[in-house]
């Protein structure tokens, strides 16, 4: 069997068997840590009580956004478009089975990489991750740019996964990368228990708008997005429970606690498709307009059925986050639905449709902002239970 299909399939199994149960979430009898907990180290009652009061949107101005420019960030952190850097060996695997590396920028400015003209997470990533900065919602920041990546091996995905047990790689010169995306994680310290990191979306409906977290139509708002945009990849490891920058303390048994909880979502790469068993579809126009945003209109059910690895199953959504999430996606205009799509380079994609004439032609970004359009009226359109 190829080690990479070996790999999926281990990936798989594992996922698989953690959900044997029918729950999502850390395991009720998940050993507490000893000695004074840290935030990546709490016990499983402590991770519940952040997470009931967990934050999943704040008000932003959406309408004024800059979509090709992105989140602001302080100067140090800014990725351009041209971006050099050295490869780093990592200390352990990464994961995932799309092409990435980290790479440092100096100073101990060590950031992930992904790339591939035929990736389609380096575009997807790009497009979800602004399209939730701009509704409202928290995800990690993906910058594109070109990648001259010194002290490089030819293939630094394989040197950082599937061969990483053979050590730092000796044959390097200097590598370009182009298309290409970096990754910035969103601001904060991610709360874990130990052997479970991330959070599963059945885990939203544990969130207390009465304890101070979500209210239920954000909740609904945020599903509905994932519906949007086709999120297939929905596993814990996706997505993260972050404690907001500057809001960790500790109690007086010199347990860390945090003030500001937010449920992030780290990884998008699966969007902009449609969902599959495999999560085989990412950024292909032919695939998400293929896919309606209700499965069953009536009882306003989403139309996401659950990957193999995905959390997150056909939601049901109430009138008040439907009603949520149209008053946000009308916000955005028509400059910016086009800037969505452009920072996002879809036609470096190179898929093709069939045009007017009967004759394949290449996708472009009137095509994506089109396609947009449709999906956003059938959620303005609909009216739920």
């Amino acid at each position: 069997m190829h080690r990479h299909t070996l790999a999926v399939v281990v990936v798989v199994l594992t996922f698989l068997a953690g959900c044997a149960s029918g729950r999502f979430g850390p395991a009720a009898d998940t050993e507490v840590p000893t000695g004074p907990h840290t935030l990546k180290k709490l016990s499983v009652e402590e991770r519940q009580r952040l997470l009931q009061r967990a934050h999943v949107w704040q008000a932003i101005d959406t309408s004024s956004l800059n979509l090709i420019r992105g989140p602001v960030v302080p100067a140090a952190l800014r990725i351009g478009a041209q971006t050099t850097c050295t490869f780093f060996f990592p200390d352990k695997p990464l994961g995932g089975m799309t092409p990435k590396f980290l790479c440092d920028q100096g100073k101990g400015d060590v950031v992930k990489v992904k790339y591939g003209e035929k990736n389609g997470e380096v575009y997807a990533e790009v497009a979800g991750s602004r399209l939730l900065w701009a509704l409202g919602f928290r995800a990690d920041v993906m910058s594109p740019t070109r990648v001259t990546c010194r002290n490089c091996p030819e293939d630094p995905f394989a040197v950082s996964v599937a061969d990483w047990q053979r050590g730092s790689p000796t044959n390097v010169s200097t590598v370009v990368f182009e298309p290409a995306v970096i990754e910035r994680q969103f601001a904060g310290d991610p709360i874990e228990v130990p052997g479970y990191e991330g959070w599963a979306w059945p885990e939203l409906d544990e969130i207390s708008e009465r304890g101070g977290g979500a209210t239920r139509a954000q909740i609904d708002a945020l599903k509905l997005v994932a519906v949007f945009i086709q999120h297939s990849d929905s596993k814990p490891g996706q997505q993260e429970i972050v404690c907001a920058a500057g809001r960790r303390g500790k109690d007086v048994k010199g347990n860390e606690t945090c003030a500001a909880a937010w449920l992030v979502i780290k990884d998008l790469g699966g969007s902009f498709g449609k969902a599959t068993r495999f999560n085989t579809s990412k950024m292909t126009l032919a695939d998400w307009e293929s896919v309606a945003i209700w499965k069953d209109s009536r009882q306003c059910i989403g139309d996401l059925p659950r990957s193999m690895t995905g959390s997150l199953d056909n939601p049901q959504i109430g009138e008040a986050g439907r009603r949520f999430l149209a008053l946000r996606l009308t916000r955005l205009r028509d400059r910016q639905i086009r800037d969505l799509f452009t920072v996002s380079n879809v036609e470096k994609r190179g898929e093709t449709i069939e045009g007017a004439d009967g004759r394949k032609r290449p996708v472009t970004v009137d095509d994506w902002v089109r396609v947009f359009k449709k999906k956003r009226s059938e959620i303005v359109a609909a009216r739920c239970p």
